[in-house]
């Protein structure tokens, strides 16, 4: 079959861990934590010389964030006091990873949704904004295990890797060296998340989702025209973390906060809102799409009240439930797999030619926007 050289989406696929932690769960762990640390430093902190942590509650968090519960890989590390992060043992080097036993779980499912068997695929590209090591590269360790002969790569956008792995992929088909790419973004983001810190300990959860991209040429009648896809970045310090390989030449930093996510909330609330929709009405410009032509819109899952302001923006309208499904009540932030979550679970329903737009944003700063029209 002669190729189109025109990418498509051929289906999705989510892996869900098991063990969900609920705010109320989440609280009082934190708080526990709190109630010891205080007691443990209530001299210094009689002496005004440490400062007395505050508890958490539900009502906050649910206010801040729109987060209810979240889904992790270990709930019993997250909620011991003592330990507060997840416990993950290592493996062995002939074991398969974490993160590629998550990353092989979604593929396989978008596989088996498009019909198409691991044979037929050409590349992987694993997304995700944390990689466990640095090499082997873990989309080659997904290839191996899923038996693709061909080409594999890691690539890190932070909470848009897997909307430029999209486009990543579609360039590829555009440019004929291949026909069938698999992005996978397998996030264990409760891995770098301080659940110590208030302002913050509530916002991660872990998944993997999977994106087939294909050529038009060998997709399934059920599939999903890419009409475009644009990707921009500007840097800022308002999201960060400062783990990497050269922590050893300063041990001085090690164990610090910055070791973890860090982020200025409120700076990246104000940035970022109209960056996005002002990069969604751009393109629903040069595309010829009218905003309200756009029957859904899957954002990143990261905050609520951004959802709502940059839906409202583009659509000039609050939008529905329907029209800016939420999934971030139940998964929290995901990172990168947020919006191809809320796509996942919320597209079926849409009618042949419906469009929409997939769109993902966060640390960098990055922003990705993946246009698509439903194909039956």
């Amino acid at each position: 079959m002669n190729a189109t050289h025109r990418p498509v989406i051929s289906a999705t696929g989510l892996y869900t861990p098991p063990d969900s932690i609920s705010n109320a769960e989440l609280v009082d762990s934190f708080n526990a934590f709190v109630a010891q640390h205080n007691a443990a430093h209530a001299e210094a902190i009689a002496a005004g010389e440490v400062a007395a942590l505050e508890p958490s509650s539900v009502d906050f968090i649910e206010k801040a964030s729109g987060i209810k519960s979240r889904h992790v890989i270990d709930k019993d590390g997250v909620l011991d006091p003592a330990r507060m992060c997840p416990r993950i043992p290592e493996r062995a080097n002939d074991e398969l990873s974490i993160m590629a036993e998550i990353g092989v779980a979604a593929a396989r499912q978008a596989l088996e949704r498009a019909g198409r068997d691991a044979s037929d695929v050409d590349a992987v590209l694993c997304a995700a904004s944390n990689m466990q090591r640095a090499y082997p590269a873990m989309a080659i360790e997904i290839q191996q295990a899923l038996g693709i002969d061909g080409f594999a790569f890691d690539m890190n956008v932070a909470c848009s890797s897997a909307t430029f792995g999209v486009q990543t992929a579609a360039d590829y088909v555009r440019a004929g060296n291949a026909r069938s790419v698999l992005v996978i973004s397998p996030e264990v983001t409760s891995g770098h998340l301080n659940w110590r810190d208030r302002d913050s300990h509530f916002i991660f959860g872990d998944v993997a989702t999977a994106v087939l991209v294909e050529d038009a040429a060998i997709a399934p009648p059920l599939h999903w025209d890419i009409l475009g896809t644009k990707l921009k970045t500007v840097f800022s310090n308002n999201i960060r973390n400062n783990f990497g390989f050269l922590n050893r030449a300063a041990p001085e930093g090690m164990g610090q906060p910055d070791k973890l996510f860090v982020q200025e909330g409120r700076k990246v609330f104000k940035e970022v809102v109209p960056m996005v929709a002002a990069m969604i009405l751009e393109e629903t410009e040069r595309l010829d799409i009218a905003p309200s032509g756009l029957r859904r819109l899957w954002l990143h899952q990261a905050n609520a009240g951004m959802n709502r302001l940059i839906a409202q923006r583009v659509l000039g309208h609050e939008a529905s439930e329907d029209e800016s499904p939420t999934v971030l009540d139940t998964y929290a932030n995901t990172s990168s797999a947020g919006s191809i979550i809320a796509f996942h679970k919320h597209s079926d329903d849409l009618a042949a030619g419906e469009a929409g737009v997939i769109c993902s944003f966060g640390a960098g700063y990055s922003v990705g926007t993946v246009f698509v029209r439903k194909r039956a």
